[in-house]
């Protein structure tokens, strides 16, 4: 949402290569990223189980999800130009495992899969996000901590989130939203697997 009286009166009294219509223009850019990002926090957020026949939606994002993960792992895709996700019709055929889409006011937004039992200390009892995708468009606006808290939430108990190293976005991200969860800062600890180092948040979401 633009407010008209700005834009009209940058127009009026700035003229091409203008600096005041250059800060001008920095301001409603500003003022824009902050009015929706006050909208997609205050947006209509479903975290819905999905249904068998709903995973090729959780295919074609978890190809999305492949490529942005690309940047940190050795991924290739296939000769049929798709990266492929072999373990997903696992979620609706062995127990301890959940699928879920979620949607903002209506619109498909991402997705997380969860699963019972640690993949770093081996402890069957934890409960670990396996994967967990938010669409570019709903990124860095509060979306994806609150989805992670709704699905924290539905499985009391002790948890496990495992981030690469170098990605340190997502570092950073499950930081924050395991902080406001628990009401405290989490250590995480350095755990190498397959020759890779991983940064391992271990806390409990409690019963509500």
């Amino acid at each position: 949402m633009l407010d008209v009286g700005v834009e009209s009166q940058v127009s009026k009294s700035a003229r091409p290569g203008d600096p005041l219509q250059s800060s001008r223009n920095g301001f409603r850019r500003a003022h824009v990223a902050v009015i929706e990002r006050a909208e997609k926090l205050s947006a209509h957020i479903e975290v819905i189980p999905a249904r068998p026949e709903q995973e090729p939606i959780l295919a074609n994002l978890l190809e999305l999800y492949a490529h942005d993960f690309s940047e940190f792992l050795d991924l290739e895709p296939g000769a049929d130009g798709r990266f492929g996700y072999t373990c997903l019709p696992l979620y609706w055929s062995e127990p301890g495992r959940h699928p879920f889409l979620f949607w903002v006011d209506g619109k498909l937004a991402g997705l997380t899969l969860v699963k019972r039992g640690s993949e770093v200390s081996g402890d069957e009892t934890v409960w670990d996000v396996a994967e967990f995708f938010v669409l570019r468009g709903y990124r860095r606006c509060g979306i994806g901590t609150q989805v992670a808290h709704e699905v924290w939430r539905r499985f009391p108990g002790m948890w496990e989130v495992r981030v690469m190293e170098s990605n340190i976005a997502a570092r950073d991200f499950w930081a924050h939203s395991i902080s406001t969860l628990t009401g405290e800062a989490i250590r995480p600890v350095r755990v190498e697997k397959d020759g890779k180092w991983w940064t391992v948040f271990s806390f409990e979401s409690k019963q509500v």
